[in-house]
């Protein structure tokens, strides 16, 4: 007789319809955004394929491609070697980290009207009160995801949002409320829909970059350019979200996937 364990239980659930899983991330290609630093910085490359063979006198029953791209590409993982600040820390590269931290529970709060109309929105901590007053304290161990539909955008420019001095204007997490995240509420880590977990302003921030200088300083993780957050409730989801296994990596990109209960 087969033992039923909360994992047959999964299973089934999913077998019938009951459990959903629910794609978040965004499709990897040529022409997919990638962030662009000021031009004294060295800049990461999108994807580019080569073709090895497609079933020809290189390889007449096979097709596969040689890929270049930089580890932070589309929808990716940081780690927390990614920053400075999260350099010294054990087991902090893509190799590294348990992997028992690459599943989670999301708290997702909803920023979308906000975003849509002020681009450079910033998530406040007073923002995450109010969350927490209708949906409950976030928990340990958590992930946080900003949803501001962002991936809804088409192309690169619109996705992007640079204006004509070369600034972008994306929405991103207030200093603040990411010290009391990665602090007060010990999350996982923070997860958004642009192309990187900070604002487009925050190289401005004190500090410059607070998402990454304070979640990877406290030996957090962070995903971006996530896809379909609005298919997710506030609470109740549980994630997926697992790095290839880059030895000494400080991210790569990955399939995010989250297991939500179907309507």
């Amino acid at each position: 007789m087969t033992k039923t364990t909360v994992l047959t239980l999964l299973v089934e659930e999913m077998r019938q319809g009951r459990v959903k899983v629910v794609d978040l991330t965004q499709p990897l290609g040529v022409d997919t955004p990638v962030i662009e630093l000021p031009p004294m910085f060295a800049q990461s490359p999108g994807l580019s394929l080569e073709r090895i063979s497609e079933y020809d006198d290189n390889g007449p029953a096979w097709y596969w491609n040689t890929i270049t791209l930089g580890e932070h590409t589309g929808t990716h993982f940081d780690a927390p070697v990614h920053w400075i600040t999260g350099k010294d820390y054990a087991n902090n590269t893509t190799d590294t980290i348990p992997v028992g931290q690459f599943v989670g529970p999301a708290c997702v709060i909803d920023c979308s009207k906000e975003a849509a109309e002020y681009n450079d929105y910033l998530l406040t901590r007073e923002h995450v009160d109010a969350w927490e007053g209708e949906h409950g304290k976030i928990q340990p161990g958590s992930w946080v995801f900003m949803r501001t539909d962002w991936s809804k955008r088409k192309g690169r420019d619109e996705f992007l949002n640079t204006d004509a001095e070369g600034n972008p204007h994306t929405p991103g997490p207030h200093a603040d409320c990411v010290r009391f995240l990665a602090n007060e509420r010990d999350v996982l880590g923070f997860g958004v829909e642009t192309v990187g977990t900070d604002a487009g302003a925050a190289g401005g921030f004190e500090p410059p970059f607070p998402c990454h200088t304070l979640m990877h300083g406290a030996g957090k993780l962070g995903l971006a350019s996530l896809n379909n957050l609005d298919q997710l409730p506030p609470t109740g989801a549980v994630v997926i979200a697992a790095p290839l296994k880059i030895v000494n990596g400080s991210g790569s990109p990955l399939r995010v996937v989250a297991l939500v209960m179907a309507e």
